[in-house]
């Protein structure tokens, strides 16, 4: 999630509001009309009377509502199996990731307890991978599968998501977040590979301007995966629109989810509950070759995620700029965007490409914001081309 997308959050709550109270309305009315008065025996009795009427219209409406309140997640997601049939096999079910070998847990000095996994040769090169703001480490799922020859996958969530506690101090910084990296490069215990996708590519480049001589001896190298290195206000669709915005809109947006968060999740909960959730993460993560098990995956970081950390990141990312310290990298980068990408534009790729001496771009087709998973072969194979040609730079 970047900081537009608390207008989404909210508008998307609000319709599940309305929608509940429009149910509670039609169903008192219909209530309300169905009460009659039996003369016999001098009392009032509820005798609802089903036909072409309003009355039953109310009953119909409120019916309908009710359903779509409680269930129409599995609505969207029956109209999407049938839609996404021709998917089914290129696009594996994401939802089910194999087992850790091991799970730890990283204690910072600000109180954030980071929980790390990994996976795959447990003396092989660290391939450390960021999630994206909003997932969590399950957003590797897929990778996790197709672990590299040689590799040793370390995946973590980010402090305040998944399984992981955020700071007592309340800092979400990207300079924070990036120490928080070099914390988890440290307990790798060898230079390490770093893979991010959005703020994890942002908490990279971050981690490039903060800690530049550590660059050579700690980095083999970098894949920045459908991220920006600037405010991503700035590099997403309707930037011009939405940059005026920033000071008298967004972020007095964001200090009152904060102060609502519990209100925001239950919100939350409800448009997930409803279906809207899922349609939202469709239109604007997927490029129409995703399958309905991947939608679905994606929708579930929403409701699970705490409001009041996402707004605190997303409130930070507003003052991020990292790209004036691109041009000193000396590191392997690879550069991957989606061709559709609204969220990132594929400018903003381009603006790493162009700020880093010897950096390579590839473009994902077709993908938006979660391309990575929508077209996970393609993303493993370019990242298996970087991960053999550091191994043989190395040997």
């Amino acid at each position: 999630m970047i900081p537009s997308f608390i207008l989404a959050l909210w508008a998307s709550g609000l319709l599940a509001l309305i929608s509940i109270g429009a149910f509670v309305w039609l169903s008192h009315e219909w209530m309300q009309r169905s009460w009659g008065w039996d003369p016999l025996a001098g009392v009032s009795v509820f005798s609802p009377d089903f036909g072409w009427d309003p009355t039953t219209g109310l009953f119909a409406g409120a019916l309908a509502l009710g359903l779509i309140n409680l269930l129409g997640r599995f609505f969207v997601l029956g109209w999407l199996r049938i839609q996404k049939w021709p998917y089914r096999y290129s696009n594996p079910d994401p939802r089910h990731p194999p087992s850790p070998r091991s799970v730890e847990m990283v204690e910072r000095p600000d109180g954030s307890q980071l929980r790390i996994y990994c996976y795959g040769d447990p003396d092989g090169e660290p391939l450390v991978a960021t999630h994206g703001w909003g997932l969590s480490s399950e957003a590797w799922n897929y990778l996790k599968r197709e672990i590299p020859h040689g590799c040793r996958l370390i995946v973590w969530d980010l402090p305040g998501l998944g399984e992981s506690k955020g700071p007592v101090t309340g800092d979400y910084s990207l300079a924070k977040m990036a120490m928080d990296l070099d914390a988890v490069m440290a307990f790798a215990g060898k230079p390490c590979t770093l893979v991010g996708h959005s703020i994890g590519g942002m908490i990279i480049q971050t981690y490039m301007q903060t800690f530049p001589e550590k660059l050579r001896v700690r980095v083999r190298g970098a894949i920045l995966v459908h991220t920006t290195p600037v405010d991503p206000v700035k590099t997403t669709s309707g930037s011009s629109y939405l940059l005026p915005l920033e000071g008298p809109l967004l972020a007095p947006l964001m200090r009152i989810t904060i102060a609502l968060s519990p209100l925001v999740r239950v919100l939350n909960w409800l448009s997930y509950a409803n279906g809207s959730t899922h349609l939202t993460t469709k239109f604007s993560s997927f490029a129409g070759h995703e399958s309905w098990q991947q939608v679905d995956f994606a929708a579930r970081f929403t409701p699970r995620a705490s409001p009041a950390v996402l707004a605190a990141g997303m409130l930070e990312m507003m003052r991020y700029d990292a790209l004036t310290a691109l041009p000193t990298v000396k590191v392997p980068v690879a550069v991957i965007a989606g061709n559709r990408d609204s969220t990132t534009l594929p400018e903003a790729s381009g603006l790493i490409y162009g700020s880093i001496e010897g950096a390579v771009l590839h473009t994902l087709t077709p993908a938006k914001h979660l391309g990575y998973i929508e077209r996970h072969a393609s993303f493993h194979q370019l990242l298996r081309e970087f991960w053999r040609d550091r191994r043989m730079e190395i040997g």
